[in-house]
C-alpha cells in the first residue's frame, strides 16, 4: 500500500508541476518558482566572483558588455538582472549563464570566439539556458529521482538487504544513463536553438555560429570523446549538423543591427507553470560543453 500512495505521490507532483518552455513550447517539470532559481543563481554568482579575478582589459570588458546588452535587449526579459562579468583566467575555456541573467566570460573562451559573432554564439546560448529555466528543470529532474530513490527503498523493505543495494545501484545507473543525461542533450540543442534566435533577433548573423563550432570542432581533433550515448553534451559535429537544420528558423528572426538597436523584440510567451511550491533541496550547476574544462581551487 505504502508503494502505491508513493506513485500517486509522485503522479500528482508531476502533474502540478507541468510547464511549457518559451519558444519551444517543450513540456517541462518544475518543481520550483522562477523567484526561487532567481535566487539561487544570484547567490552562486557572488560565490563564483570572489574565486576568480576580474578581468582588468578594458577592450575585452568592454565587448562582453556590449555583446551582452545586445542578447539581453534581444531575450526581452527586463525581470532579469543582468550582469556581465569577464573573469580572468586564460586556462579556462567556458562561460555560463545563472538564473537571472548573471553572465560570466572566461578569457580564456576568447581564443576560440575570436570576435563578436563568435562570442555573441556563446553568450546567446548560455542566455537560452537561463530563459529556458533548465537549472530549475535540471534541480527538479534531480529532486524527483532523489524522491524515485526514496520511494523504492520504502519497496523493498523486508526483503534482503544486499539484494536491496543491488537493485538500489542499477536504479541509479538506469536513472543516470536513461534519464539524465540524454535530457541533457535536449537542453542543449533547445539552449541552441534558441541561442541562434536571439543572435539572429540582436542583429547577428545566425550563420556565424557555425564558424565558431567548427573552430571548437578543429581545435579538439585528436582528443578522446565518450560515446554520444553517455554524454552529457552533443558532440561539436553533431551539434554543427543541428545548427545546420535550425539556420532557416533562425534567419526568419533576423534584423540588421540598427534595426535590432531601435525596435527591442516583445517578450516571449510566458511559460505556464500551475503551481508553485517545493523549495529548492540541491545545488545545481550548468555545465556548457565536452571542451569545458574545470579546475577547482
Amino acid at each position: 500500500m505504502t508503494k502505491v500512495y508513493i506513485i500517486a505521490g509522485l503522479i500528482v507532483l508531476c502533474a502540478l508541476a507541468c510547464a511549457r518552455a518559451p519558444y519551444t513550447g517543450r513540456r517541462q517539470l518544475l518543481l520550483i518558482s522562477e523567484s526561487q532559481e532567481n535566487t539561487l543563481g544570484y547567490r552562486a554568482f557572488k560565490d563564483i566572483s570572489r574565486k576568480y579575478p576580474s578581468c582588468k582589459d578594458p577592450k575585452i570588458n568592454a565587448l562582453v558588455h556590449k555583446v551582452g546588452q545586445r542578447i539581453a535587449q534581444a531575450a526581452a526579459r527586463p525581470d532579469f538582472k543582468w550582469d556581465f562579468e569577464v573573469f580572468q583566467d586564460d586556462k579556462m575555456a567556458n562561460a555560463f549563464c545563472l538564473p537571472g541573467g548573471k553572465i560570466g566570460v572566461f578569457t580564456g573562451i576568447l581564443k576560440y570566439t575570436k570576435d563578436e559573432p563568435g562570442l555573441a554564439t556563446v553568450v546567446a546560448h548560455e542566455a537560452a539556458h537561463a530563459i529556458l529555466r533548465h537549472a530549475g528543470e535540471r534541480l527538479s529532474q534531480s529532486l524527483l529521482l532523489q524522491l524515485g530513490s526514496i520511494g523504492l527503498n520504502v519497496a523493498l523493505q523486508g526483503q534482503s538487504p544486499y539484494l536491496t543495494d543491488a537493485i538500489l545501484q542499477a536504479y541509479g545507473l538506469g536513472a543516470t544513463v536513461g534519464v539524465l543525461l540524454p535530457y541533457s542533450r535536449t537542453q542543449e540543442y533547445e539552449a541552441d536553438r534558441v541561442g541562434l534566435i536571439l543572435m539572429a533577433k540582436a542583429g547577428y548573423e545566425p550563420a556565424q555560429a557555425l564558424e565558431f563550432w567548427q573552430r571548437m570542432l578543429e581545435a579538439k581533433k585528436g582528443e578522446p570523446q565518450p560515446p554520444q550515448l553517455l554524454s552529457t553534451h552533443p558532440t561539436d559535429a553533431s551539434r554543427i549538423q543541428e545548427i545546420k537544420r535550425l539556420l532557416p528558423e533562425a534567419q526568419r528572426h533576423y534584423r540588421p543591427p540598427e534595426e535590432a538597436a531601435a525596435n527591442p523584440p516583445s517578450k516571449p510567451r510566458k511559460t505556464l507553470q500551475l503551481r508553485r511550491r517545493t523549495r529548492p533541496l540541491i545545488p545545481f550547476s550548468l555545465p556548457w560543453s565536452q571542451h569545458r574544462r574545470y579546475r577547482h581551487n
